[in-house]
């Protein structure tokens, strides 16, 4: 299990790497608002791998999601479906769950309430 923390200048953001099973897990704490959101993309970019990319997004400590959160799911979940993989969201707050609500992204991407669920769905 590789574990690689990043924290954004100001500590808005961090995001915690490891592999769980085969599992990509990102752990995100903070703030995902359109400043941070080219560190999110960066994590979630695909590498080459010859297996299906399987990714869990664990939203567990994120306070905060703008639409340019949901649009940079969005565009994970596209990337790794064309891929044959899968996205699925662990565990978000309250508030990130209402917005991923109101824009529907939780009828696109699976959305488990614990991280636990998520690995084993």
């Amino acid at each position: 299990m590789t574990a690689i923390h990043q924290a954004s200048p100001n500590n808005r953001l961090s995001i915690e790497h490891k592999v769980q099973d085969g599992i990509r897990v990102l752990t995100v704490k903070g703030e995902i608002d359109a400043d941070v959101c080219p560190r999110l993309s960066a994590a979630l970019h695909l590498e080459d791998s010859p297996q299906p990319p399987r990714i869990v997004v664990d939203l567990s400590g994120v306070t905060f999601m703008d639409s340019s959160g949901i649009n940079t799911l969005a565009t994970a979940y596209h990337q790794v479906n064309t891929a044959a993989g899968w996205l699925r969201i662990a565990a978000p707050t309250p508030s990130v769950t209402r917005v991923l609500h109101l824009v529907g992204l939780d009828t696109l991407i699976d959305c488990h309430p614990t991280l636990q669920q998520a690995l084993n769905t």
